[in-house]
């Protein structure tokens, strides 16, 4: 019997760090993708917020 193969490429969702302390309404989330095997622990991109109307840290939830 072949092993279940868990897929390298998942779905994760980005939110603003920022957004979080400033203590503003409203959240900055993006959808992307990301390969398991090149990069197990979480990702970290800088991405533009439009509520602060700059660019800032998104990190990866859940």
């Amino acid at each position: 019997m072949a092993k279940k193969n868990k897929e390298a490429r998942v779905q994760v969702i980005l939110e603003c760090t920022e957004m979080k302390e400033s203590g503003m309404p409203g959240t900055s989330r993006y959808i992307t993708t990301k390969n398991r095997k090149n990069s197990p622990e979480r990702l970290e991109l800088k991405k533009y917020n439009p509520i602060l109307r700059k660019y800032t840290i998104h990190k990866e939830i859940k």
